[in-house]
């Protein structure tokens, strides 16, 4: 189960950061969000995996930690407020600029500019 659970994380991770190096900004947002689920799954993660544990004292001899729990709730909120905040930066990015490349300028298109290697004309 932990092998699957670190996994997971890992994944989720490396999609977040490829994610947050794209040129556009829904994808940076994407990526954020993954990083953020990451970010919560490493969290809970630290307050041990068990099945059997009680969240209430005394029902059990086990018990869940309740301050990873609290983390992640706290990390959930700060992370959508993030979130919110990031979508309504790229909309008005979008406006002002006319594009949603994250610096503002389009990449330059070289296959439209320059004859293809490929192509009969020279």
């Amino acid at each position: 189960m932990e092998t699957l659970y670190v996994l997971c994380v890992g994944v989720m991770t490396f999609s977040g950061v490829f994610l947050c190096l794209r040129g556009r900004t829904f994808p940076v947002v994407l990526g954020l969000m993954m990083l953020g689920y990451a970010v919560n799954l490493f969290l809970f993660s630290s307050g041990r995996l068990n099945l059997d544990g009680a969240a209430i004292l005394g029902k059990s001899e086990i018990y869940a930690d309740p301050l990873p729990q609290a983390l992640v709730l706290t990390a959930i909120v700060i992370g959508f407020a993030m979130i919110a905040f990031i979508v309504i930066l790229s909309m008005r990015a979008r406006a002002d600029l006319g594009n949603d490349y994250v610096d503002g300028k389009e990449p330059p298109d070289s296959s439209m500019n320059s004859p293809s290697r490929w192509s009969s004309k020279k």
